[in-house]
């Protein structure tokens, strides 16, 4: 009950630092938004800016120059619904219904994606029901979001942008952790043949697609944060390398991913599953975590590399002759799946090889040497 209440209060931790940052910047963007749109374009209760201007924040996380495009224009086919036909069929419940399912119908028509629909939907709610239905109306309500988009803009680029390295490691550090205990599990599942277990590991991997999301929307929200804001200039080489990083990361987990799937149909067809094959995947797990830590403290990943080598080294002792010798099934140490799943293991080391800043073909002729059948006579 502790730990589960300590583990409890780390994500909450996590959580704010990660999203903090994202609260006073739509609490900034909002103010100024406000502020310039009732004392500049002199509209006495401004809603839609300050509104377009917190959701482009919201979407700090993903491209935020094509969010706003979407705000925008689901914003424009909100107001053009509210305006066109609220004057004729007046105020009400039906009204409003049909305005919002009208817009949304233009929006999907428009092969928008889902900011498009939302705001579509939600900016034609706001003309049924908090703007009298005026047409000249239209043109300042549009000005009004279009301010609030720029704004929302210039405070996530201009004022108070993301660290995009700090963004990347708050996103990156649990998403390791949490595969690399996975991993773990999945070896010591292994050794016991523990079918249960070895499915609880799997069902762990498939449930890190979230986190996958959120650190690939995280990366792209980092570049164009190096690409837009002066203030993140200087970073741009070193979020290079960290940008070649999380991707060859993401690969080497959906490789894990695909070995903890065949190493579960190896045990339940009841494959040999030599000993070799979970210390492999235990010295994966290793060099995964301590490649993330020679690159927040920016040394040199000897020993990660080391290890994924050894595993490799491993896995092709657990195959023994058969990867040489395929016309002698009776030679064979893994069964179907467990070869498959010896094949994800390279792909995940060399991905990972390549992710410790190795060139990748570089990073190819090294797992093709360590896994040599010859080595295992």
């Amino acid at each position: 009950m502790r730990e589960r209440s300590e583990r409890t209060l780390r994500i909450r931790a996590w959580r704010l630092r990660l999203f903090g940052l994202l609260a006073v910047q739509a609490g900034v963007a909002a103010a100024i938004t406000w502020f310039v749109s009732r004392h500049f374009l002199h509209n006495p209760s401004p809603v839609l800016a300050p509104t377009t201007a917190v959701g482009i924040v919201a979407a700090s996380m993903g491209s935020r120059v094509r969010r706003t495009v979407e705000l925008l224009a689901g914003i424009t086919l909100g107001l053009a619904a509210g305006d066109l036909l609220m004057p004729f069929f007046g105020v009400g419940p039906w009204q409003t219904g049909v305005v919002v399912v009208l817009a949304i119908i233009v929006a999907v028509l428009l092969k928008g994606g889902g900011s498009l629909l939302v705001q579509a939907g939600g900016t034609a709610v706001l003309i049924a029901t908090l703007e009298p239905p005026v047409r000249e109306l239209s043109i300042p309500r549009f000005v009004d979001a279009a301010l609030g988009g720029l704004i929302g803009i210039a405070v996530g680029l201009l004022l108070v942008p993301i660290h995009p390295q700090r963004t990347l490691q708050r996103l990156a550090g649990p998403l390791v952790e949490r595969a690399v205990a996975a991993l773990t599990d999945l070896a010591r599942a292994l050794r016991a043949r523990d079918l249960g277990k070895v499915e609880g590991s799997l069902n762990t991997m498939r449930d890190l697609g979230p986190q996958l999301t959120a650190l690939d929307e995280g990366l792209s929200a980092a570049e164009e944060v190096v690409r837009l804001a002066p203030l993140r200039w200087r970073e741009r080489p070193s979020l290079a390398f960290h940008a070649a990083y999380i991707r060859h990361l993401e690969r080497s987990l959906h490789s894990c991913r695909s070995m903890a799937r065949r190493l579960t149909k190896a045990l339940r067809d009841d494959e040999p599953i030599p000993g070799e094959f979970p210390t492999a995947i235990d010295l994966l797990a290793n060099s995964a975590w301590a490649l993330r830590c020679s690159i927040c403290s920016h040394n040199e990943p000897r020993d990660p590399r080391e290890q994924l080598l050894a595993a490799v080294d491993l896995v092709g002792r657990a195959q023994g002759k058969a990867a040489r010798d395929p016309t002698r099934p009776h030679t064979h140490r893994l069964g179907y799946s467990g070869m498959i799943a010896a094949g994800e293991l390279r792909l995940a080391a060399q991905d990972l090889l390549s992710a410790s800043g190795m060139d990748a073909d570089k990073a190819a002729a090294a797992v093709r040497r360590a896994g040599e059948p010859d080595r295992h006579d």
